[in-house]
Protein backbone atom coordinates (compact mmCIF):
# COMPACT_ATOMS: atom_id res chain seq x y z
CA UNK A 1 0.00 0.00 0.00
CA UNK A 2 1.43 3.69 -1.28
CA UNK A 3 1.34 6.63 1.49
CA UNK A 4 -0.30 9.32 0.27
CA UNK A 5 2.08 12.55 0.44
CA UNK A 6 0.82 15.10 2.26
CA UNK A 7 -0.74 18.18 0.65
CA UNK A 8 0.99 21.88 0.95
CA UNK A 9 -0.82 24.58 0.82
CA UNK A 10 0.11 26.98 -1.67
CA UNK A 11 -0.52 30.49 -1.20
CA UNK A 12 -1.78 33.31 -3.87
CA UNK A 13 -0.54 36.95 -3.78
CA UNK A 14 -3.36 38.43 -1.63
CA UNK A 15 -2.97 35.87 1.07
CA UNK A 16 0.64 36.31 1.48
CA UNK A 17 0.02 39.71 2.30
CA UNK A 18 -2.41 38.90 4.59
CA UNK A 19 0.58 36.82 6.14
CA UNK A 20 2.90 39.66 5.69
CA UNK A 21 -0.03 41.92 8.19
CA UNK A 22 0.95 38.74 10.50
CA UNK A 23 4.09 38.78 10.20
CA UNK A 24 4.76 42.51 10.83
CA UNK A 25 2.89 42.51 14.08
CA UNK A 26 4.66 39.81 15.23
CA UNK A 27 7.96 41.01 14.34
CA UNK A 28 6.53 44.07 16.17
CA UNK A 29 5.59 42.26 19.61
CA UNK A 30 8.86 40.39 19.38
CA UNK A 31 10.77 43.39 19.78
CA UNK A 32 8.92 44.89 22.36
CA UNK A 33 9.16 42.17 24.35
CA UNK A 34 12.82 42.13 23.74
CA UNK A 35 12.75 45.76 24.76
CA UNK A 36 10.96 44.99 28.32
CA UNK A 37 12.93 41.89 29.42
CA UNK A 38 15.77 42.86 32.33
CA UNK A 39 16.68 41.40 35.26
CA UNK A 40 13.78 41.76 38.01
CA UNK A 41 11.07 41.28 34.66
CA UNK A 42 9.46 37.89 34.69
CA UNK A 43 8.73 36.09 31.99
CA UNK A 44 4.76 35.79 32.82
CA UNK A 45 4.99 39.64 32.74
CA UNK A 46 6.67 39.51 29.14
CA UNK A 47 3.23 37.39 27.96
CA UNK A 48 0.90 39.51 29.54
CA UNK A 49 2.80 42.49 27.21
CA UNK A 50 2.19 40.36 24.01
CA UNK A 51 -1.43 39.25 25.00
CA UNK A 52 -2.10 42.71 25.66
CA UNK A 53 -0.11 43.67 22.00
CA UNK A 54 -2.21 41.05 20.37
CA UNK A 55 -5.58 42.33 21.15
CA UNK A 56 -4.81 46.09 20.17
CA UNK A 57 -4.02 44.90 16.71
CA UNK A 58 -6.92 42.64 16.60
CA UNK A 59 -4.97 39.59 16.05
CA UNK A 60 -5.80 36.40 17.46
CA UNK A 61 -2.91 34.15 19.08
CA UNK A 62 -1.20 31.08 17.40
CA UNK A 63 -0.50 29.50 20.84
CA UNK A 64 -2.66 30.34 23.23
CA UNK A 65 -4.85 26.76 23.64
CA UNK A 66 -2.86 25.05 21.20
CA UNK A 67 -2.25 21.20 21.50
CA UNK A 68 -6.06 20.11 23.37
CA UNK A 69 -6.69 18.48 20.45
CA UNK A 70 -3.40 16.47 20.07
CA UNK A 71 -3.23 14.85 23.07
CA UNK A 72 -1.51 17.49 24.92
CA UNK A 73 -2.83 20.00 27.41
CA UNK A 74 -3.98 23.38 26.02
CA UNK A 75 -1.20 25.61 25.73
CA UNK A 76 -2.15 28.17 28.62
CA UNK A 77 0.16 31.57 26.98
CA UNK A 78 0.61 33.76 24.29
CA UNK A 79 4.49 32.66 24.06
CA UNK A 80 6.82 30.43 24.43
CA UNK A 81 9.28 31.75 26.67
CA UNK A 82 12.42 29.15 27.32
CA UNK A 83 15.26 30.36 29.64
CA UNK A 84 18.78 29.09 29.15
CA UNK A 85 18.62 25.30 29.27
CA UNK A 86 14.89 25.27 28.01
CA UNK A 87 14.94 24.81 24.56
CA UNK A 88 11.68 25.39 23.49
CA UNK A 89 8.12 25.37 24.37
CA UNK A 90 9.03 27.38 27.83
CA UNK A 91 5.68 27.80 29.45
CA UNK A 92 5.98 31.56 31.07
CA UNK A 93 7.55 31.12 34.44
CA UNK A 94 7.13 33.96 37.99
CA UNK A 95 9.77 33.44 38.53
CA UNK A 96 12.22 37.03 37.54
CA UNK A 97 14.70 36.69 35.05
CA UNK A 98 18.79 37.32 36.35
CA UNK A 99 21.60 38.92 34.99
CA UNK A 100 22.82 36.46 32.11
CA UNK A 101 19.68 34.74 31.33
CA UNK A 102 19.69 33.66 27.81
CA UNK A 103 16.36 33.72 26.54
CA UNK A 104 14.45 32.71 23.75
CA UNK A 105 10.99 34.00 22.78
CA UNK A 106 8.52 31.97 19.86
CA UNK A 107 5.48 33.60 19.04
CA UNK A 108 2.91 33.22 16.90
CA UNK A 109 -0.64 35.48 15.90
CA UNK A 110 -2.80 35.27 13.01
CA UNK A 111 -5.07 38.38 11.57
CA UNK A 112 -7.96 37.16 9.09
CA UNK A 113 -7.14 33.41 9.79
CA UNK A 114 -3.36 33.84 8.13
CA UNK A 115 -0.08 33.18 10.45
CA UNK A 116 3.06 34.83 11.36
CA UNK A 117 5.67 32.43 13.61
CA UNK A 118 8.60 33.43 14.70
CA UNK A 119 11.49 33.69 17.16
CA UNK A 120 14.84 35.36 18.38
CA UNK A 121 16.88 34.64 21.32
CA UNK A 122 18.81 37.75 23.23
CA UNK A 123 20.48 38.13 26.57
CA UNK A 124 19.09 39.81 29.78
CA UNK A 125 21.70 41.93 31.23
CA UNK A 126 25.25 41.53 30.36
CA UNK A 127 25.77 37.90 28.44
CA UNK A 128 28.77 35.95 28.46
CA UNK A 129 30.88 35.62 25.29
CA UNK A 130 29.74 32.06 24.86
CA UNK A 131 26.15 32.18 25.43
CA UNK A 132 26.41 35.22 22.61
CA UNK A 133 28.35 33.39 20.63
CA UNK A 134 25.68 30.71 21.08
CA UNK A 135 23.26 32.88 20.24
CA UNK A 136 24.68 34.32 17.13
CA UNK A 137 25.63 31.20 15.54
CA UNK A 138 21.99 29.90 16.02
CA UNK A 139 20.77 33.21 14.14
CA UNK A 140 23.04 32.40 11.09
CA UNK A 141 22.22 28.73 10.91
CA UNK A 142 18.33 30.30 10.50
CA UNK A 143 19.52 32.70 7.91
CA UNK A 144 21.55 30.46 5.69
CA UNK A 145 18.74 27.79 5.51
CA UNK A 146 16.25 30.87 4.34
CA UNK A 147 19.11 31.48 1.90
CA UNK A 148 19.50 28.20 0.46
CA UNK A 149 15.50 28.55 -0.78
CA UNK A 150 14.86 28.48 -4.15
CA UNK A 151 11.87 27.42 -6.31
CA UNK A 152 13.14 24.28 -7.81
CA UNK A 153 14.92 23.61 -4.86
CA UNK A 154 14.45 20.81 -2.13
CA UNK A 155 13.12 21.04 1.61
CA UNK A 156 17.16 19.69 2.06
CA UNK A 157 18.49 22.26 0.56
CA UNK A 158 17.50 24.33 3.87
CA UNK A 159 18.39 21.24 6.10
CA UNK A 160 21.62 20.79 4.62
CA UNK A 161 22.46 24.77 5.17
CA UNK A 162 21.88 25.05 8.62
CA UNK A 163 23.89 21.86 9.45
CA UNK A 164 26.59 23.20 7.30
CA UNK A 165 26.66 26.53 8.74
CA UNK A 166 26.26 25.17 12.67
CA UNK A 167 29.11 22.93 12.27
CA UNK A 168 31.15 25.50 10.60
CA UNK A 169 31.36 27.59 13.76
CA UNK A 170 34.80 27.28 16.38
CA UNK A 171 32.61 25.76 18.65
CA UNK A 172 30.82 22.38 18.54
CA UNK A 173 27.50 22.71 19.35
CA UNK A 174 24.47 20.26 19.48
CA UNK A 175 21.82 20.80 16.87
CA UNK A 176 18.42 18.96 18.19
CA UNK A 177 17.04 16.90 15.76
CA UNK A 178 13.69 16.16 17.48
CA UNK A 179 12.04 19.38 16.50
CA UNK A 180 11.62 21.19 13.36
CA UNK A 181 10.46 23.82 11.26
CA UNK A 182 7.02 23.44 9.20
CA UNK A 183 4.83 24.53 6.57
CA UNK A 184 3.04 27.90 7.74
CA UNK A 185 -0.11 29.36 6.90
CA UNK A 186 -4.30 28.84 7.50
CA UNK A 187 -2.91 27.04 10.36
CA UNK A 188 0.51 27.69 12.00
CA UNK A 189 1.85 23.86 11.43
CA UNK A 190 1.59 22.23 8.13
CA UNK A 191 3.55 20.13 6.22
CA UNK A 192 6.42 20.16 5.28
CA UNK A 193 8.52 19.65 7.72
CA UNK A 194 11.46 21.52 7.82
CA UNK A 195 14.40 19.72 9.76
CA UNK A 196 17.66 21.25 10.82
CA UNK A 197 19.30 18.66 9.97
CA UNK A 198 19.71 16.47 6.46
CA UNK A 199 21.27 16.32 2.82
CA UNK A 200 20.82 18.70 -0.12
CA UNK A 201 18.70 17.42 -2.92
CA UNK A 202 16.54 15.29 -0.96
CA UNK A 203 12.53 16.12 0.36
CA UNK A 204 9.61 17.80 -1.00
CA UNK A 205 10.25 20.46 -3.70
CA UNK A 206 10.29 24.01 -3.10
CA UNK A 207 7.36 25.62 -5.33
CA UNK A 208 5.75 28.83 -5.43
CA UNK A 209 3.59 29.95 -2.74
CA UNK A 210 5.29 27.81 0.02
CA UNK A 211 5.59 29.27 3.04
CA UNK A 212 7.62 28.04 5.68
CA UNK A 213 9.06 28.59 9.12
CA UNK A 214 12.87 28.03 9.85
CA UNK A 215 13.72 27.29 13.19
CA UNK A 216 17.38 26.03 14.11
CA UNK A 217 18.11 24.67 18.04
CA UNK A 218 21.02 24.42 18.94
CA UNK A 219 22.83 23.67 22.24
CA UNK A 220 26.32 23.98 24.00
CA UNK A 221 26.14 20.97 24.84
CA UNK A 222 24.50 17.66 23.83
CA UNK A 223 21.34 17.95 21.51
CA UNK A 224 19.88 15.17 23.67
CA UNK A 225 16.34 16.47 25.02
CA UNK A 226 13.51 15.08 27.92
CA UNK A 227 10.15 17.20 28.29
CA UNK A 228 9.06 17.86 31.81
CA UNK A 229 6.04 16.92 33.99
CA UNK A 230 3.49 19.88 31.96
CA UNK A 231 4.42 17.63 28.43
CA UNK A 232 5.32 21.12 26.79
CA UNK A 233 8.82 22.55 28.17
CA UNK A 234 11.51 20.99 26.41
CA UNK A 235 15.05 21.15 27.93
CA UNK A 236 18.48 19.86 27.47
CA UNK A 237 19.48 16.51 29.29
CA UNK A 238 22.85 17.67 30.40
CA UNK A 239 21.82 20.98 31.38
CA UNK A 240 23.63 22.76 28.91
CA UNK A 241 22.11 26.17 27.43
CA UNK A 242 20.26 26.58 24.25
CA UNK A 243 18.92 28.94 21.73
CA UNK A 244 16.43 29.73 19.33
CA UNK A 245 15.54 31.31 16.16
CA UNK A 246 13.31 31.17 13.55
CA UNK A 247 11.26 33.31 10.32
CA UNK A 248 8.52 32.87 8.19
CA UNK A 249 9.29 32.76 4.65
CA UNK A 250 7.74 32.44 1.56
CA UNK A 251 8.30 31.64 -1.84
CA UNK A 252 7.57 34.10 -4.43
CA UNK A 253 8.31 34.68 -7.99
CA UNK A 254 10.75 37.32 -7.77
CA UNK A 255 12.41 35.50 -4.97
CA UNK A 256 12.31 34.97 -1.03
CA UNK A 257 10.12 37.04 1.50
CA UNK A 258 10.54 36.95 4.73
CA UNK A 259 7.00 37.63 6.47
CA UNK A 260 8.25 38.19 9.91
CA UNK A 261 11.39 40.56 9.24
CA UNK A 262 10.98 44.09 9.90
CA UNK A 263 12.56 44.74 6.51
CA UNK A 264 11.17 41.12 4.67
CA UNK A 265 14.71 39.96 5.04
CA UNK A 266 16.33 42.33 2.06
CA UNK A 267 19.90 42.81 4.53
CA UNK A 268 20.18 39.38 5.31
CA UNK A 269 19.49 37.47 1.92
CA UNK A 270 21.30 40.28 -0.26
CA UNK A 271 24.64 39.96 2.23
CA UNK A 272 24.28 35.82 1.30
CA UNK A 273 23.62 36.46 -2.44
CA UNK A 274 19.85 35.15 -2.21
CA UNK A 275 17.29 36.91 -4.24
CA UNK A 276 14.96 38.94 -2.42
CA UNK A 277 11.64 38.58 -3.83
CA UNK A 278 8.67 41.05 -1.73
CA UNK A 279 5.38 41.59 -3.38
CA UNK A 280 4.31 44.82 -4.45
CA UNK A 281 1.72 46.89 -1.85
Amino acid sequence: MSRRRPVIELKNDDQLRKMRASGLLVAQILAAVREAARPGVSPIELDRLAAAMIADGGAVSSFLGYGGGYGLPPYPAVTCISVNNVIVHGIPAERPLVDGDLVSVDFGLSIDGWHGDSAITFGVGELSPERAALSEATRNAMWSGIAAARIGGRIGDISAAVERSVRSARTKYGIVGEYTGHGIGSAMHQPPDVPNLGRAGRGEQLVKGMCLAVEPMITLGSPNTAVLDDEWTVVTRDGSVAAHWEHTVALTSRGLWVLTAADGGEAELTARGAKFGPLAD
